[in-house]
């Protein structure tokens, strides 16, 4: 018996629309196939989410099929069923004595099936950023009268523009991220243990917002005195204490659509320094999200959220943001100076404003926003204050 498809996020028009537009840049590039590799974009591009990249795993599309080819581990094909929008027949799983094996591996597969599909005689895109390089070698070995260009990004770049239902569940995982630092408020206490703390943050994500679950955990940064200086550590084996700081980053999660959020708590009077910084940080965090509207960069949100702290006589040494949706990092934009990409309707964008000033001294605020015709939609709604306890 097979497995049941199991409730689709999107509509099959939605993942036909996102495949038409790869295939209409496929064109433009002269590639006739398409290797994606990377889990994010074959998860926009097919509705599969299960955590099965830690082996060989590839969506090939080929311009003159309406629907990809999934390769999956031989286990993981019954997810691939269940999960994506694909038929049967679309789903191939390659044998377990590919994993494990020094010698080939679930990347010969995807070889093997691009030669007997016959979509080797024109332009072969690879993901050359995302395979490791042993594999990349072994596609240029194997087939080596093949023409391979590298398309890195070129899923990327399309999902930085969201669909109106992306939208949605963006807006649904913004409201888990307030839930979550909202929770944060009522459970750090002096001498409370921060993994107590965090136990009830992730069950809040869990739980959800609005009548909507979260569907993921992503990472919860939790930095507390004397750690302030830290930005990608998680919580200690320690307690909260009188007169600590604790600078929290976590994110909510709708079928891998993720919404991020910074705040920071102070367990007693905050110092003044951390006062000045805050103001300053929020002067600039408004000057930033007035600046976005369609036709302004990258750049000039950066630049507008620099201008402004600086004049308060502070700087930010790492870039001010970056786009978000699948995950957490969309990574092809960055909210720095010197990055011109245009912003557009229905980008993303996490503009982050952790500041790290001294090894034992920081500070963060962050918000998630969408662009619109009108300007920056703030999708998180977490006061912009420093928590005191």
């Amino acid at each position: 018996m097979s497995i049941s498809k199991g409730p689709q996020v999107f509509p099959r028009a939605e993942y036909v629309r996102r495949l038409a537009a790869v295939k209409a840049e496929m064109v433009k590039r002269e590639v006739d196939a398409l290797v994606v590799t990377f889990d994010r974009s074959i998860n926009y591009l097919t509705g599969y989410t299960a955590r099965s990249a830690y082996v060989p795993q590839a969506l090939v599309i080929s311009v003159g099929e309406e629907e990809p080819t999934l390769i999956l581990r031989l286990m993981d094909v019954p997810a691939g069923m269940h999960l994506s929008f694909l038929e049967r027949n679309k789903i191939i799983g390659y044998p377990e004595s590919l994993v494990g094996n020094p010698d080939k591996d679930g990347y010969d597969a995807i070889i093997d099936f691009l030669q007997e599909a016959n979509l080797t005689k024109r332009g072969v895109g690879l993901e050359m950023g995302q395979l490791p390089a042993r594999a990349a070698e072994n596609f240029k070995k194997r087939v080596p009268g093949a023409r391979f260009v590298d398309c890195t990004h070129l899923v990327t770049w399309i999902r930085v523009i969201k669909s109106d239902l992306e939208i949605t569940l963006m807006k649904e995982a913004a409201a888990i991220a307030d839930a979550g630092m909202m929770r944060a408020a009522e459970v750090i206490r002096p001498g409370v243990h921060e993994a107590d703390a965090v136990a009830e943050i992730l069950s809040t994500l869990a739980s959800g917002a609005n009548g909507n679950h979260g569907t993921g955990i992503a990472n919860i940064f939790m930095c507390s005195t004397p750690r302030t200086g830290t930005c990608h550590i998680t919580w200690s084996d320690d307690i909260f204490r009188q007169g600590s700081q604790v600078n929290l980053e976590l994110g909510g999660v709708r079928h891998t659509y993720t919404a991020a959020v910074m705040r920071t708590f102070s367990i007693g009077k905050p110092s003044d320094r951390l006062c000045r910084l805050h103001d300053a940080e929020v002067a600039g965090l408004e000057a930033a999200l007035d600046k976005v509207r369609p036709g302004a960069t990258c750049n000039d949100v950066a630049e507008a959220f620099n201008r402004t702290i600086g004049k308060l006589g502070f700087q930010k040494e790492s870039r001010c943001g970056y786009g978000i949706g699948i995950d957490w990092n969309e990574a092809v934009t960055s909210l720095r100076e010197g990055d011109m990409t245009v912003l557009k309707p229905n980008m993303t964008f996490h503009l982050m404003l952790g500041n790290w000033i001294d090894e034992d001294f920081g500070y963060v605020i962050s918000e998630t926003f969408r662009v619109t015709e009108s300007g920056a939609d703030v999708l998180t709604r977490v006061p912009r204050r420093i928590f005191q306890i």
